[in-house]
């Protein structure tokens, strides 16, 4: 735990049942507050490197236990799992919103909220039922397919006769109430989630099974046009590897940032060739080529793109890709832009030239790029405020 963060628990009360859960927060008044949701079966636990991440930035975090949704016994809240359903953790996200907009340190009208699976369904429903009282959402693989897998008898990786729905239904290592299917098998969350009409960054991985990406897809065009930034990250599953969990961290901090996602390059790796290779000393080439498909740019890489990876011994020291881009701007001008990306003190940094006028803003932008590799190739995301 970093020194200058700070650490209690905290708990609420909803129809008799408490809320446990734990606040991380820098010094300070006037913070703008973050509350992030578990999945299902998921706990608190699940939540602690993510609350600390946003602690980091300024935030007052807050994770917790939905009643009766932790699996395994794993929870801190009071309540079975055969009551819970996704009304009930609505009301226990409420209840913790009232409790963290009442905080005297807490900027109550700087509240976001994030959510993972069906978190991030609740949260997203959550928003639209206090929509005034949210400043943005992060959704992360939310679970918008619930209501079709009830309609199908498959809910929660269950299954069973829906003209018979049992009292209670095995979810694998849950145990559901015959109430949860019946407050979600004639849900649009589509239409549910229209009021809220601020920021929302929905991420979702392009191999995840248990929710397909199309869901996410379907929620982007619900949400207000242009208010919803989607990323969907290739070959990601429901559930991210650390170092797409480290790609996605980046993206989220440039969402509350206010920044956009100005381009989105698809890399596909061609070849390398070693240029030094010494004892002490390495050099390796990596050769490549793709495209972008953005709102403002849509083109291609063209030859002789590369990235050079020097090493002392085995460790790496600097990255350097270098490439162009030729294609059309988004006022369907012919451009080039000339990209150069490179470490700075942990971040990417890309430097951008154009001959477009209308992307002439990225000559003089302070850019940052994320990287989300997959096999044979990587998603590159730079962002940028837009002036």
């Amino acid at each position: 735990m970093p020194k200058d963060i700070m650490e209690r628990e905290f708990s609420c009360v909803r129809d008799g049942l408490t809320i446990r859960g734990r606040e991380f927060r820098p010094q300070g008044d006037q913070l703008p507050a973050v509350i992030i949701s578990h999945g299902f079966g998921g706990s608190l636990k699940d939540l602690v490197h993510h609350c600390l991440m946003f602690a980091s930035w300024g935030y007052a975090a807050y994770g917790f236990d939905f009643c009766g949704g932790s699996a395994n016994g794993e929870g801190i809240s009071d309540g079975e799992s055969t009551d819970m359903t996704l009304l009930t953790e609505c009301e226990d996200l409420h209840a913790v919103m009232n409790v963290v907009q009442e905080l005297p340190y807490v900027d109550a009208h700087r509240l976001t909220l994030m959510g993972f699976s069906q978190g991030g369904l609740v949260s997203a429903l959550a928003a639209a039922q206090r929509a005034d009282e949210v400043e943005s959402l992060i959704l992360i693989y939310p679970a918008f397919c619930i209501p079709d897998d009830a309609r199908r008898g498959a809910l929660l990786m269950s299954s069973y006769d829906i003209t018979d729905v049992p009292e209670f239904i095995d979810a694998g290592y849950m145990m559901l109430g015959k109430t949860f299917h019946e407050t979600v098998v004639h849900m649009n969350p589509y239409t549910e989630i229209t009021p809220f009409k601020g920021p929302v960054l929905l991420i979702h991985g392009t191999a995840d099974e248990p929710v397909h990406p199309r869901y996410a897809l379907k929620a982007k065009e619900s949400y207000e046009s242009g208010q919803c930034q989607l990323q969907l990250i290739q070959a990601a599953g429901h559930g991210f590897t650390e170092e797409q969990t480290a790609a996605v961290s980046v993206s989220i901090r440039q969402f509350l940032l206010g920044h956009k996602e100005i381009l989105t390059i698809h890399v596909q790796i061609t070849g390398s060739e070693v240029r030094k290779d010494f004892e002490a000393e390495k050099e390796i080439a990596i050769f490549f080529t793709g495209d972008c498909d953005s709102p403002y740019f849509t083109g291609r890489i063209i030859d002789g793109a590369d990235d050079v990876q020097e090493y002392a011994g085995d460790q790496l020291v600097t990255m350097r890709a270098d490439y162009m881009l030729e294609g059309m701007d988004y006022n369907g001008k012919k451009c080039q832009l000339h990209i150069v990306n490179q470490n700075v003190n942990g971040e990417w940094k890309p430097k951008v030239n154009t001959d477009s006028k209308a992307l002439n803003f990225l000559n003089h932008s302070n850019m940052t790029a994320v990287l989300e590799g997959y096999p044979d190739g990587l998603t590159v995301r730079i962002f940028s405020a837009i002036p």
